[in-house]
């Protein structure tokens, strides 16, 4: 039995239906003069029209959203926490502007080795080639830093974003306490990009996102060991149920011969890069290609294995697996494979 305040709402929804009941019932309602007996007989009448107005021949079944499987439910659910909601693509659920959020993957890898130690960093560029051999660990640690902010939005129309970006990674020689474990590589790494919401499809994948931008990468040290470049930086961005694409070609702005710490680092750091990402029940696998696209004595490239796995909350566990040239800018052209293990608080889901 419902209760009394339900009963009386219910009883005046009767009441501006009351066309529908039938005149003997009307009498027979009305006529009881106990309040609970005749609430309970407009409820009983309620009850008749619900299930009347129930029935298959008037339900309007085109205007029932259809019923998502598990599977189909979940697929949504990743597509609304990858690129859309990493790059704020909602035109309905926008966060604003200078709310600083995750950007690329943030990590602490307290072990990585590598199977060939760069000891004698150098370049082509007139004063970049060390003199000695510096005593290096192959035994490190790595971490990366990574931040993103939109500064202003909807540029163009309702579309267009222009947002500010950060990364450091750091490659730490803790283990080396010979030479007082120093930092042995820092790059910083500041851009700007214009990002745009898109709509298209492209061999089964949603082009949601694209974005054009102008980033500076450096070590931010002194010569011989100086190492930076600018780009001019174009990215598409695709999905497809658990899957993410991202196609990121560049342009190096040029620089004087007097400046340029690095001539040849796009033969070696690549002229574009590939992004691929797949969740897999609450694990991330990733790789990231590069290549100069360049044959003959110029082709290199690099490819880097990623594999996050849930640990406790929003901590997981992560481990890397490099293989290349560049995997830091000293190390622009120098190949070495790294593998390293640790754990990552943001990953490309």
């Amino acid at each position: 039995m419902l209760n009394k305040p339900y009963r009386n709402l219910l009883a005046l929804c009767v009441l501006g239906a009351i066309s529908t009941f039938s005149t003997a019932q009307e009498t027979a309602c009305r006529s009881i003069a106990n309040d609970p007996e005749r609430l309970a007989c407009y409820d009983k009448a309620a009850i008749a029209i619900a299930a009347n107005a129930a029935t298959p021949d008037t339900i309007d079944k085109k205007a029932q959203p259809p019923a998502l499987s598990t599977g189909e439910a979940s697929k949504q659910h990743v597509l609304a926490s990858s690129l859309t909601e990493r790059w704020d693509l909602d035109a309905a659920n926008k966060r604003g502007t200078f709310v600083l959020l995750p950007y690329k993957p943030i990590f602490l890898l307290p072990f990585t080795f590598t199977d060939h130690v760069n000891e004698s960093p150098t370049s082509p560029a007139s004063g970049h080639a060390t003199a000695q051999q510096a005593d290096l660990n192959p035994v490190e640690a790595k971490y990366q830093l990574s931040f993103k902010a939109k500064a202003a939005e909807n540029i163009f129309g309702d579309n267009g974003d222009l947002w500010l970006g950060y990364t450091q990674s750091s490659h730490w020689q803790v283990y080396n306490s010979g030479r007082s474990r120093p930092f042995r590589e820092t790059n910083y790494e500041p851009e700007a990009m214009l990002v745009f919401r898109t709509n298209y499809e492209l061999f089964g994948f949603k082009g949601t996102m694209a974005s054009i931008g102008v980033n500076h990468q450096s070590n931010g040290r002194d010569l011989p060991l100086s190492r930076s470049w600018n780009r001019v930086i174009a990215e598409a961005g695709f999905e497809r149920g658990d899957w993410l694409v991202s196609i990121r070609p560049w342009w190096r702005l040029p620089e004087s011969d007097g400046s340029d710490d690095n001539p040849d680092i796009e033969n070696y750091m690549g002229r574009g890069e590939l992004n691929i990402a797949r969740k897999w029940h609450d694990q991330v696998f990733s790789l990231q290609a590069r290549h100069s696209l360049r044959g003959g004595a110029n082709s290199h490239g690099s490819a880097q294995l990623g594999w996050s796995f849930p640990v406790a909350g929003d901590l997981k566990g992560y481990v890397q697996l490099f293989s290349g040239y560049g995997e830091s800018m000293i190390d622009y052209n120098h190949r070495q494979t790294m593998i390293g293990a640790g754990i990552t608080v943001h990953d490309w889901f």
